[in-house]
């Protein structure tokens, strides 16, 4: 993709992990302290969905769309 946007947020993240050289537990704890940071200043903290939208039916699809 060649996004101007995708392209941004790539080269922000490609410099955050090397100013913390590309140490994952370093950059996982630098994020969450971030988050923690930003929640004291009263931003809102949208949580991860609890689970994943329910599987589609193929057998029904297909058996739905099938040609006849």
């Amino acid at each position: 993709m060649s996004d101007s946007i995708i392209q941004e947020v790539r080269n922000i993240r490609e410099q955050h992990a090397a100013s913390l050289g590309y140490d994952l537990d370093r950059i996982y704890a630098d994020l969450k302290a971030r988050q923690e940071k930003h929640a004291t200043e009263g931003w809102v903290i949208v949580p991860p969905p609890s689970s994943l939208p329910p599987e589609p039916n193929l057998a029904l699809q297909r058996t739905r769309f099938a040609r006849r």
